[in-house]
């Protein structure tokens, strides 16, 4: 397994509360997802990657990798080789000691730390790219979408795990309820740290949809044709994909 890494030393005020944020929780990581989803993160992983349905022998940029769930799904469906990037150190930390324990996989897993905004590739390096729940955290979100389209070459698939807001109101209501009261309730069994991530997580879903209303237009935007979307345990999961058009950004 190589390990590589990236400067990330002019971070902007919006990406360096995000690592704040997050820098105490990788050990707790993988299972509090679960638990604050109701189970239902997994599935959503899973389902991201079916719609990449990347092959053996491919390569798969993962962009906010984290610990690497991604990752290690991708290679253990598909056989393929994946770089997981993130800007977080401690999570990456993480994903290297789990690639250490999974005999037989480690060597087609490369962690790098660096930023969606600024990939260390090349234009049309992959044959496909990954990204979880990271469009709230970056500061231009047009660019970024620019910047993961050009690193995957014309014809590879683009894909996303993102929070969705049920579209019903009866169904919104229950999940304002979830996430402005359960879910710092449940990151307090675990952790102060988990209670601000519990506080932040349903406010922040919520901006990023009423910014960008229009998730398929910014990503046709940026380049990326045939954009589906897949709602996922009623609305409050997204799933995304796209081609990466021959053309680029159009």
């Amino acid at each position: 397994m190589l390990v590589a890494s990236s400067a990330d030393s002019q971070s902007s005020p919006r990406k360096r509360h995000a690592l704040n944020l997050f820098a105490g929780l990788p050990g707790h990581y993988d299972r509090m997802g679960a638990v604050l989803s109701f189970g239902q993160d997994p599935r959503w992983r899973r389902a991201l990657v079916s719609a990449i349905d990347a092959r053996p022998g491919q390569r798969v940029l993962d962009v906010a990798t984290g610990t690497g769930l991604v990752a290690f799904e991708l290679v253990a469906r598909a056989g393929c080789d994946v770089t997981g990037l993130d800007q977080s150190e401690d999570m990456l930390a993480r994903a290297r000691g789990r690639a250490e324990d999974v005999p037989g996989r480690a060597d087609r897993l490369t962690f790098v730390r660096g930023d969606a905004e600024r990939l260390p590739f090349a234009d049309g390096e992959f044959d496909a790219l990954t990204f979880t729940y990271l469009l709230r955290y970056v500061d231009d979100r047009a660019a970024t979408m620019r910047e993961l389209a050009r690193v995957v070459r014309p014809g590879g698939r683009i894909g996303m795990v993102e929070f969705g807001v049920p579209p019903s109101a009866f169904l919104r209501a229950l999940w304002r309820v979830h996430t402005r009261v359960g879910l710092p309730l449940l990151g307090r069994l675990v952790s102060s740290a988990w209670v601000e991530v519990g506080r932040f997580l349903g406010p922040s879903i919520e901006e990023l949809h009423a910014r960008e209303p229009d998730l398929p237009a910014l990503w046709r935007a940026a380049g990326i044709r045939d954009v589906q979307e897949q709602r996922l345990s009623f609305g409050a999961g997204l799933v995304m994909s796209g081609i990466r058009s021959a053309d680029g950004v159009r």
